[in-house]
């Protein structure tokens, strides 16, 4: 009777293991990483093509992210049923056609006054934006035609609390013609629109390969940013110690100056998608 029971008892605990690994496959693991929580951390999801959203936000949540972004209007309302927001909205016009070009100001114009509204109503800090290829403007043309849409738009940005952020992408090696490529570019235009509901993204990444020296050009220009993205340099990969950046010690500078807004994570893994994802936020956690 003893070893009956024996076998029943270690059957029916494997049984209940098989169970619970059962219900438990794809579900996140290790729980919050976040510790410190000075910064507020994201993550693009583009970097992670073969896990769907909801996963994805399921995971996100459940290391300490508070935001998944660059997604459209349509996917808001899932990351927001995980406890999240998304950080920084898309849908106003594509990185190469951009407001650098008055022939695009039509379409974009009537974008921004459609995804402004559904930004604060889904409660999207942030709508992202791009300056477009140089395609032989030069500067001061660009700055002009930016900044004559900027100035159309910014009133509704700023009624409605939302802030347009244009990013800083290095024209060196991913964005070949892409004219807001240094930050002394985005800072001008930022001036000219003078606008608080007007400002740049920063992305470490980018601006390693283009200007270097990221920690002074951020102290340098802290009243010009709203956002920042991560990266690993060289080949946008794990912000680990197989690239050039300290982002232990950015991500302290960053922290340092007060910063209020998102930093979110744009590499793309090579090794297990969310183990590298877990380990760049610790990583950050300042």
């Amino acid at each position: 009777m003893t070893n009956q029971i024996t076998r029943r008892s270690i059957l029916a605990g494997a049984a209940a293991l098989s169970a619970a690994a059962g219900a438990a496959e794809g579900a996140p693991q290790g729980g919050n990483v976040v510790k410190i929580g000075r910064l507020k951390q994201s993550v693009c999801k583009w970097c992670y093509r073969d896990m769907s959203l909801e996963d994805l936000s399921q995971n996100a949540a459940d290391m300490g992210i508070l935001s998944v972004e660059l997604l459209t209007e349509e996917e808001w309302p899932v990351v927001k049923k995980h406890g999240l927001v998304c950080a920084v909205g898309t849908g106003i016009c594509p990185i190469e056609n951009g407001l650098n070009d008055r022939a695009n100001h039509g379409t974009i114009e009537a974008n921004f006054r459609r995804v402004l509204p559904a930004a604060k109503e889904h409660g999207v800090p942030n709508v992202i934006c791009f300056s477009g290829n140089r395609r032989d403007v030069s500067d001061e043309q660009a700055w002009d035609n930016c900044a004559l849409l900027l100035n159309k738009v910014k009133a509704q940005a700023e009624d409605l609390g939302v802030t347009i952020v244009m990013e800083l992408l290095n024209s060196k090696v991913n964005h070949k013609d892409y004219h807001c490529d240094t930050t002394p570019w985005g800072v001008e235009l930022c001036k000219r629109v003078n606008s608080p509901r007007f400002k740049l993204l920063y992305d470490i990444y980018h601006m390693q390969i283009m200007e270097g020296d990221v920690i002074r050009t951020i102290r340098d220009n802290y009243q010009w940013i709203a956002h920042f993205h991560t990266g690993g340099n060289p080949g946008r990969n794990e912000i680990d110690e197989t690239q050039e950046l300290n982002y232990k010690a950015i991500s302290q500078a960053v922290v340092d100056l007060g910063f209020g807004g998102y930093y979110a994570h744009e590499f793309i893994p090579v090794r297990d998608p969310m183990t590298s994802l877990r380990e760049a936020v610790e990583l950050c956690d300042v």
